[in-house]
């Protein structure tokens, strides 16, 4: 009897050998990856790198990627270069649903960008492990849009730890995985999985030549980088009074630390040593959890805080506002200074006979009215006439806008930022070195 039994059931004991644990791991995350396409300008010839502006200079080319979802919104973590000058962000789903994602807020430096995705239905997400703990030699997968075929699975090793990448004067990668695993063209902004089927990297280059020699971001400073991109975000949008501190790991939790006086949460009842537990519906673990949770709030809109405070658990319901801009004043002398530029919002009409006749889909800009000689936009060949769209991976619509662009830390220290314009119906980027405001000087 025991004979028979075995014989009538070799499928399933092959079937178990076979699925493996690198299967299992692919299998639980592949719904949370998507694949990311679209189109941007790019200077095809060295005139056009020296700023000239003939129809030979530019070319459109086809750009790939891959994403992760992190929040079931819709909310995708990817690398910055992956959705950089692409006017029309094009994402497709692991269920073959391709949908439009806009660029919600990115860090250059570090190469990361969220994105939104434009879904009807909430989406699966991918499990977060962490990189504290990696081991040179253990298994590694990588998942993406390797040269477009979708959802590309490769296996390697972690083959080395805390490996700095220079790519250029404005963009270093820190402290990265080294791993064996096969990466192309379209696996930037993938997820790099342990055996266990965690993400815990952004796989994010290939060196160029070699062989096996591929790296990824850590998932720690991934998540640490993101949540600090969330939040200053939501800063220049939302006043809520409220600073929170918490881990970067699931359970860690989030605890008000402080609440300013006279700020709407402390007039709604937010008070230090609260302990966060849901933010609308959205249920907080960390402090990544509380950002995004943050993200949809409107300002004048009440938002449900669920707090737990000495072991009682209730709701309060606290009301945010619309940050105070800055004085035009302030921000025109701003732009002065750190920029060169006197600038104007461009017309709402003008902004859409721009896009019609370039078959593009701006939101807005800033016409630029004058330029300091000697300035940061003088010695990029910024001159009059051009409409300003976009700096450090921000839009320039409005002159308030620019205000809270030139008012984020790392601007005011003065870096090199990356800018894109409208000349003559051509998009040009360049990097400006901004000067540093003078009260910003360090000593």
């Amino acid at each position: 009897m025991s004979s028979m039994a075995f014989a009538s059931d070799p499928d399933s004991q092959l079937n178990d050998l076979r699925m493996t644990p690198t299967v299992r791991a692919i299998q639980r995350v592949s719904p949370a990856v998507v694949n990311i396409h679209g189109q941007k300008t790019v200077r095809s010839t060295a005139a056009g790198m020296a700023g000239a502006e003939g129809p030979d200079s530019f070319r459109q080319v086809n750009g790939m990627g891959t994403g992760v979802v992190i929040d079931p919104r819709g909310y995708v973590v990817t690398n910055f270069h992956v959705v950089e000058d692409v006017d029309d962000i094009r994402v497709t789903l692991s269920n073959g649903e391709t949908t439009s994602a806009q660029l919600v807020a990115s860090r250059v430096k570090s190469d990361l960008a969220l994105i939104k995705v434009d879904s009807s239905s909430l989406l699966p997400t991918i499990p977060r492990g962490t990189s504290s703990d990696l081991m040179v030699g253990e298994p590694v997968i990588a998942i993406g849009n390797a040269f477009g075929y979708v959802h590309t699975s490769t296996q390697g090793i972690v083959s080395a730890l805390h490996r700095d990448v220079p790519v250029n004067e404005t963009q270093e990668y820190r402290d990265l995985i080294q791993i064996s695993a096969g990466i192309n063209p379209g696996n930037s902004g993938g997820p790099l999985l342990n055996i266990k089927g965690e993400m815990i990297g952004v796989n994010v280059a290939v060196r160029v030549g070699a062989q096996q020699i591929a790296f990824a971001i850590p998932i720690d400073q991934v998540v640490e980088i993101v949540t600090e991109m969330i939040e200053i975000h939501n800063e220049q949008r939302l006043l809520t009074g409220v600073r929170a501190t918490g881990g970067p790991r699931d359970g860690d939790g989030i605890t008000i630390a402080n609440v300013s006086a006279s700020s709407p949460a402390a007039r709604d009842g937010l008070k230090p040593g609260d302990r966060v537990i849901r933010v609308g519906s959205q249920p907080v673990d960390d402090r990544l959890d509380f950002a995004l949770a943050m993200l949809e709030v409107e300002p004048g809109r009440a938002m449900e805080f669920e707090v737990e405070r000495s072991g009682k658990r209730f709701d309060l319901a606290v009301v945010g506002e619309a940050p105070q801009s800055a004085s035009p004043q302030s921000v025109a002398a701003a732009a002065w200074t750190m920029l060169g530029i006197q600038a104007k919002p461009v017309a709402e009409s003008t902004m859409r006979r721009l896009n019609a006749r370039m078959r593009t889909k701006y939101t807005g800009g800033l016409y630029i009215q004058a330029v300091r000689p000697g300035s940061a936009a003088d010695q990029q060949g910024i001159v009059p006439g051009d409409v300003l769209l976009g700096i450090h991976g921000f839009e320039t619509t409005t002159m308030a806008g620019l205000g809270s662009i030139l008012e984020l830390p790392e601007i005011k220290r003065g870096p090199k930022a990356r800018f894109y314009l409208v000349r003559r119906e051509q998009t040009l980027y360049g990097h400006m070195q901004i000067a540093a405001m003078p009260s910003s000087t360090h000593r």
